[in-house]
C-alpha cells in the first residue's frame, strides 16, 4: 500500500502504481482530468496514466506507472519549482479540449464545514470567515489562467525508471490561478513549519525558470496570500479532525496551523 486517505487508495502492483478514487468522484470529470494528463504537452511534467479509469466493485479505479517518492532526507525544492513552472507555462490552447476546472476549489470550505466544537475549531471558523466569499461557496470563483495541479505538495513528485521528477495525482487537474499550487507550501513557511531556507529554494527555482504564480521579483504575497491563507486554514482544520478521530490533542506541527489561524484572524481586525 502507498497511501490510503480521504477514502482514496493507492497499491502498488509490481511496476505499476493502482489508484483506487474516492467513492463520490464523478466518471465524467475524472475522465477528462486523466485524459489532460496523458497529452502530449505534459509528458515532462507530469506521469502518464495507462488508458481510462475503469470501475471495480463500484469504485473508479486508474493505473499509472510506478515512481519513486521524494526521499524526506533530501527533498527536491528546486526542480519542484522547476517543474510546477514548466506546468503553468503552457498557452490557453495548449490542451484540447482543455480539462475542467481545478477540483479544489471547494476543499476548504468542505473540512471547516465538517469540523465540531472546540476552541481550536472555533478559531479555524473565524479565520475561515476572513477569506474571500468565493472560497466560501457564495460567489462563483475567478476565470482560471493556466494549468494547474490543484493539489500540490512533495508527496506529488514520483521519479519513474529512466525519467526525471514527474508529478502524480491528477484529480484536481485543470484551470486555475498558478499561485494555488504554491499555496501549501507558502502556508507552511508562514506557519513556522517549512524552514526559510526551503522555501527560499523553491521559490527562487520556481522564479528562475519563468513561474507566473507570482511576480519574477519584489513581494511574491501579492498573489500568494489568500492562497496561502486558505491552505492555511485547511490544513489546520484536516489537523483537527485527523487528531478528533486518532482520539489525542494536537501535535506541536498541529498546534502551529491553529495559532496561524489566530493569526490570520487578528490581522484582518486589527491590532
Amino acid at each position: 500500500m502507498l497511501a490510503d486517505r480521504r477514502g482514496a487508495l493507492v497499491v502498488r502492483v509490481g511496476d505499476l502504481a493502482v489508484k483506487a478514487h474516492r467513492a463520490d468522484k464523478d466518471p465524467g470529470e475524472l475522465g477528462a482530468r486523466l485524459r489532460a494528463a496523458a497529452h502530449p504537452a505534459l509528458r515532462d511534467v507530469l506521469v502518464v496514466p495507462l488508458g481510462e479509469p475503469a470501475r471495480v466493485a463500484g469504485r473508479l479505479v486508474s493505473v499509472w506507472p510506478y515512481g519513486a517518492a521524494v526521499s524526506p532526507d533530501d527533498p527536491p525544492w528546486e526542480e519542484a519549482g522547476r517543474i510546477l513552472a514548466r506546468l503553468h507555462a503552457l498557452p490557453a490552447d495548449a490542451l484540447d479540449p482543455p480539462p475542467p476546472y481545478w477540483g479544489g476549489v471547494g476543499k476548504a470550505a468542505r473540512t471547516v464545514g465538517r469540523l465540531p466544537g472546540g476552541p481550536a475549531a472555533t478559531e479555524i471558523r473565524r479565520a475561515f470567515a476572513t477569506l474571500p466569499g468565493w472560497l466560501r461557496g457564495e460567489a462563483p470563483p475567478p476565470p482560471g489562467t493556466a494549468i494547474i495541479h490543484g493539489d500540490w505538495h512533495l508527496g506529488q513528485l514520483v521519479r519513474p525508471p529512466g525519467q526525471g521528477w514527474r508529478l502524480i495525482d491528477v484529480d484536481d487537474l485543470g484551470w486555475g490561478d498558478p499561485a494555488w499550487d504554491l499555496a501549501r507550501a507558502a502556508a507552511l513557511f508562514s506557519a513556522g513549519v517549512l524552514p526559510p531556507d526551503e522555501w527560499a529554494r523553491f521559490l527562487g527555482a520556481y522564479r528562475a525558470a519563468g513561474g507566473r504564480a507570482v511576480p519574477g521579483s519584489g513581494d511574491p504575497w501579492t498573489t500568494l496570500d489568500i492562497p496561502a491563507r486558505t491552505l492555511a486554514i485547511q490544513i489546520a482544520a484536516t489537523s483537527v479532525l485527523y487528531a478528533l478521530d486518532e482520539g489525542r490533542p494536537l501535535d506541536e506541527f498541529e498546534t502551529a496551523l491553529v495559532d496561524t489561524c489566530s493569526r490570520i484572524t487578528r490581522s484582518e481586525v486589527g491590532p
